[in-house]
């Protein structure tokens, strides 16, 4: 039943909700309303309790540089995956791909995604409160409450919608201690995004020729059951085929060959047919 199987499409839809901030700066200004310093906040997969334990730690005597840790900065992590019934399709609808099929080879495909919605939690910690009130106003704008990004799930599924929905934003300030405590400033926010998981992808033969048989009720004999080859109305072959001196492929001609149709000369039971 089970197979081994990879498409990184978890991996990637990670990468893309940390690469939509990694390009937030923060400005430092004087009293004049000049700049005086621009800082672009660094990203990194963590929780928030890490960054607030590296903040707590002393630094260690060895180190040549005396610092706890370079604030502002972003911190996000994945923490939860739920089943979304809501958007399920048919488990049995398949999807496959027939660019570049050629004779002799096998046609790719796999059945329908399933949906699932990932939980990912953002939080920026600052030193002020200013430099909090900046990332908020350059990350809720663009959530209305959602904001679509396109991802390569396989190599079946590229280009899929993903919403990435904004669920909630909160502010934390830690004054717990004493005046010599540092005070502990961050902003939370809480993201949802309406993804998909893919089964392993499988293979299957190129049809290549049909062969339908076409029948009528007046054919019938007094028991029910078609009697005799010519019971039959039509019989028609469709197949592949090239033209002359070409391989066949997929690319190439299709033509239809009629075995044989029934018509007033092989009439059955002194029925006729046009």
């Amino acid at each position: 039943m089970f197979t081994t199987f990879y498409h990184n499409s978890v991996r990637n839809l990670v990468v893309s909700f940390g690469s939509l901030f990694n390009d937030i700066h923060v400005e430092r200004k004087l009293a004049n309303g000049t700049t005086k310093e621009r800082i672009k906040v660094p990203i990194a997969y963590g929780p928030k309790e890490k960054f607030i334990r590296r903040i707590s730690d002393k630094s260690s005597i060895s180190d040549n540089i005396k610092t706890e840790i370079s604030l502002p900065r972003l911190g996000f992590e994945i923490t939860g995956m739920d089943y979304d019934p809501a958007r399920k399709r048919n488990t049995m609808n398949k999807f496959h791909v027939t660019s570049g099929v050629t004779a002799g080879q096998k046609l790719t495909y796999d059945y329908s995604e399933v949906p699932y919605n990932f939980t990912f939690q953002l939080s920026a910690m600052v030193r002020h409160m200013d430099d909090g009130l900046q990332i908020t106003e350059q990350i809720l704008p663009y959530f209305t409450p959602e904001f679509n990004v396109s991802l390569n799930m396989s190599s079946l599924h590229t280009k899929v919608d993903v919403p990435v929905i904004l669920q909630s934003s909160n502010v934390n300030e830690d004054y717990e201690g004493d005046f010599d405590s540092r005070r502990n400033i961050s902003f939370d926010f809480t993201f949802v995004a309406k993804s998909y998981v893919y089964g392993p992808l499988k293979t299957s033969k190129i049809i290549r020729e049909t062969d339908v048989t076409f029948w009528n009720a007046a054919s019938f004999d007094s028991s029910g059951g078609p009697s005799g080859s010519t019971a039959a109305m039509s019989r028609i072959l469709t197949s592949i085929t090239g033209p002359s001196g070409a391989s066949s492929g997929i690319d190439n001609y299709s033509t239809e060959d009629t075995t044989f149709v029934q018509g007033a000369s092989l009439g059955y039971a002194g029925n006729t047919y046009p």
